[in-house]
C-alpha cells in the first residue's frame, strides 16, 4: 500500500472532489441528470450511465467509507473489509446495486444525502489528531482509493478530472 497522505491533504482532496461533482450537476434538472453522460475518455464507468448514477455511486461509497472509519473507531472491522467483499466481482455487484437503488430516488434526495454524508466525513476526519491519523490514515487511504488511482479522488476519476499534480 502507498504511504497515506496527511490528513489535511486528504480533507482538501475530499472537498475538491465533492465540489467537482456538485459543479458537474449544478443547475441540471432530473431529466438532464438522468441522460446518458460520457467524458472525453468514455463512459463514467460500467455501472454509471448518467450523472444521476454517478451521484448514487459516489454517495454509496462515501456512506460505506464513513461506516468503515466509524466502526474502526469502535474497534470493529466493517463488513466491506472482509475478503469476500474485496473482490472485483463483489465490488462490481455493490456498484451495480448501489446505482440501481439510487435510480429509485429523486436527485434532490441523493444530493441531500451526498451533502450530509460529505459533512459527516469531514467531521469524522476533524476528530483525528496526528496520532489518530497515524492509526486511521492507512485505512482511510485504502477505502478512499479507486484501484489504480490516487487516493481521495472518486468523482474526479469518473469525470476524468483528477488534477495532474495528484497522480
Amino acid at each position: 500500500m502507498t504511504e497515506p497522505i496527511d490528513r489535511g491533504a486528504a480533507v482538501d482532496r475530499l472537498r475538491a472532489d465533492h465540489d467537482l461533482l456538485l459543479a458537474a450537476v449544478d443547475g441540471l434538472d432530473a431529466d438532464a441528470l438522468a441522460r446518458d453522460h460520457a467524458t472525453t475518455n468514455g463512459p463514467l464507468g460500467d455501472f454509471c450511465a448518467s450523472l444521476h448514477d454517478l451521484l448514487a455511486h459516489v454517495l454509496m461509497w462515501n456512506e460505506i467509507n464513513l461506516a468503515v472509519l466509524t466502526e474502526a473507531d469502535h474497534g470493529r472491522d466493517h463488513w466491506s473489509l472482509d475478503a469476500q467483499f474485496e473482490t472485483p466481482e463483489a465490488g462490481g455487484a455493490l456498484n451495480r446495486a448501489g446505482v440501481a437503488g439510487g435510480r429509485e430516488l429523486p436527485a434532490a434526495l441523493l444530493l441531500d444525502r451526498l451533502n450530509r454524508t460529505h459533512e459527516a466525513l469531514l467531521d469524522q476526519l476533524a476528530t483525528y489528531d496526528d496520532a489518530a491519523w497515524h492509526r486511521r490514515g492507512p485505512l482511510a487511504h485504502h477505502v478512499f482509493t479507486v484501484p489504480g488511482q490516487p487516493a481521495f479522488w472518486h468523482a474526479a476519476v469518473h469525470l476524468d478530472a483528477v488534477p495532474v499534480g495528484a497522480r
